[in-house]
């Protein structure tokens, strides 16, 4: 699998509070955007992999409304998490 426990601690420890804080929404989302790319370089290569196209859409939703959330909840955490995973809006 492409996403071992390992990666996942280390996006955690990076982007969460730490590695055994799952739940933060920067944590999410630095693991949604890991999904993403990957996702998309799967589909850049299989055009027609319709499931992974409807999962990729699926979780770029996820990623927006968790997004949205740290945007109003927290400006600055939210202007954080942008620079440091390199997001435009």
């Amino acid at each position: 699998m492409y996403l071992s426990a390992e990666k996942k601690q280390e996006l955690f420890q990076q982007y969460g509070k730490s590695n055994k804080d799952t739940g933060s929404a920067e944590g999410q989302i630095a693991l949604f955007s890991y999904r993403i790319a990957h996702l998309t370089e799967h589909l850049k290569k299989n055009r027609k992999d319709y499931s992974t196209q409807k999962a990729l859409q699926s979780l770029v939703g996820k990623r927006r409304n968790l997004l949205d959330y740290l945007k109003k909840k927290d400006i600055e955490r939210y202007r954080a998490i942008i620079k440091a995973l390199e997001l435009r809006r």
